[in-house]
């Protein structure tokens, strides 16, 4: 029997599960037929690749050898098609755009559709940069719309095109009626005794940042409420139960208004990124220029912070 590659990817998932079981639900094949084929291919081998016990596989020691060299003949034979495909078909017909859900991601999209208009345009939102940077790094994506935070800041390789489109100071979103609600802007230290909602980690900075801020201004932040979403966050703090930090491009509701704080804090970057080997490459200034419109038509929208440009003479 020949090693083929249908053998090394089906090392690697077994590798990956670290079961047989679950591998073979991964490859769709049943287990008693994953089970011969690793046979076959460790009599073809000559040896052992996993070691079988009550709680599934372990590569042995010449598994794992034969799994560093099977993963790397895997990624060359990606490499090998991507390379071909762009040979073949270097016209764009279609670009993968990620973004964090926002005021940038979903304005630039519909006007990179605009401004490519033979080209689809397909947008992938996720909640942490992190993931959109390792999808941008692995060519998942072609450029992404991401944030950092400060001491969290993103060093972007050499391969990597990257601008900040905008600084934007994180607010804070306070009930109707709470004693600081009538301030124009609110000392962090004074949020010592509130109850908070925060977002959860996004594996970026998020919410280290805040809580570093917090301890800053003497304070450890009494956390009551992690929670993904902005609409239960709203709820929150809507029914008088926490306050939140938020984007000062939050927008104020019925029973919810925002603040800015006192020194800006914390201010995160708007950033875009592209891959310099993308389709997108060439577009970068144009992507650059369609991000920062985005995000101006979202901030217009946003009284609160309007005023507190103003009030430092800055345009969003």
């Amino acid at each position: 029997m020949n090693l083929e590659l249908r053998h090394l990817r089906a090392l690697c998932v077994i590798a990956d599960t670290g079961s047989i079981t679950k591998a073979a639900t991964r490859l769709g094949v049943s287990q008693p037929a994953l089970t011969a084929l690793l046979q076959r291919v460790e009599r073809e081998i000559g040896g052992q690749v996993f070691a079988r016990g009550r709680h599934g596989v372990q590569p042995t020691p010449l598994g794992q050898f034969v799994l560093v060299r099977s993963r790397a003949v895997l990624m060359a034979m990606e490499d090998l098609h991507r390379t071909a495909a762009r040979q073949i078909r270097p016209v764009i017909d279609m670009v993968r755009l990620g973004g964090i859900a926002g005021p940038v991601s979903v304005g630039l999209a519909d006007r990179l559709g605009d401004h490519l208009p033979d080209v689809e345009v397909r947008l992938h939102a996720e909640y942490s940069p992190r993931l959109l940077w390792e999808l941008l790094l692995s060519e998942r994506l072609d450029a992404a719309a991401t944030l950092d935070y400060p001491g969290f800041e993103l060093r972007p390789p050499p391969n990597v095109l990257w601008e900040v489109i905008v600084l934007e100071p994180v607010f804070v979103a306070l009930w109707e009626g709470h004693p600081f609600a009538e301030r124009d802007e609110i000392d962090l230290a004074d949020l010592a005794d509130e109850p908070m909602a925060l977002t959860p980690s996004d594996g970026a900075g998020w919410p280290d940042c805040w809580h570093l801020a917090c301890q800053q201004a003497g304070f450890t932040p009494r956390v009551l409420y992690t929670i993904s979403d902005a609409v239960p966050i709203r709820e929150m703090v809507a029914t008088r139960r926490a306050v939140s930090p938020c984007q000062a491009v939050f927008p104020a509701s019925e029973g919810v208004v925002v603040r800015p704080l006192t020194g800006s804090p914390i201010t995160l970057r708007h950033l875009l990124v592209c891959r310099r080997d993308g389709p997108l490459a060439e577009h970068f200034d144009d992507l650059v220029r369609l991000a920062r419109e985005a995000y101006q038509a979202y901030a217009t929208r946003r009284p609160e912070y309007l005023s507190w440009l103003r009030r430092r003479g800055r345009e969003a």
